[in-house]
């Protein structure tokens, strides 16, 4: 079937998340240190690692248990601080080169769909009106753009969607463990990413 939609999942691919990243990691350490837990960037950034190697569903309660210990009162008191902390950042950095590449996609014909970021953020980016409010289409004329396996990539496959792993941020290190998460292609960067759609595009059309 013809490749007629690309969905992709905001935050990774579009959105560095670079500094939503950083907000959290400091969070965290400032609230295990509330507890008498002093940890440092090395720590924060080990935890983060086992954390998604472990494809922990909740990531931020494995790097709080890893870092402070699984006793429940001390792990729920740094999530509430770290909630405190993070709940209100509102940040959003457009990857650089995206805003060009969603542009040749749309005057490519393909709808684009955006999947995980609140529409205001889209708006403040000036990228909003590329993406497609309501997409009736069936997954097989869609791609999935995403940087997680267990979140993106496998339920999009399940679908019937072909799928691009966009390895970028804490996800980057994120492999799949079976053929049910295995991507139909990687990317690290822009130019990767818009070689890989053009490939699969062509794929389906053979």
């Amino acid at each position: 079937m013809t490749i007629k939609a690309i969905l992709f999942d905001i935050g990774g691919a579009v959105d560095l998340e670079f500094a939503r990243e950083m907000a959290l990691d400091g969070a965290i350490a400032s609230a295990c240190g509330l507890e008498g837990v002093r940890v440092d960037q090395a720590m924060v950034e080990e935890a983060s690692d086992q954390a998604v190697a472990a494809f922990a569903p909740d990531l931020q309660r494995h790097m709080i248990e890893a870092l402070c210990g699984a006793e429940p009162a001390t792990v729920a008191r740094v999530r509430h601080r770290v909630e405190a902390m993070t709940g209100n950042l509102d940040v959003f950095q457009l990857r650089p080169g995206m805003d060009e590449l969603l542009r040749r996609l749309a005057a490519r014909g393909l709808a684009l769909g955006a999947l995980g970021c609140p529409p205001e953020r889209l708006v403040r980016a000036g990228i909003a009106a590329l993406f497609t409010a309501t997409l009736d289409l069936p997954p097989p004329a869609c791609i999935l753009v995403g940087d997680r396996l267990d979140k993106d990539i496998a339920p999009a496959k399940a679908a019937g969607m072909a799928t691009i792993q966009f390895r970028s941020g804490r996800y980057r290190r994120q492999r799949p463990r079976s053929e049910a998460e295995t991507p139909d292609a990687v990317a690290t960067d822009v130019p990767e990413l818009e070689a890989a759609i053009t490939a699969l595009m062509e794929r389906k059309v053979r």
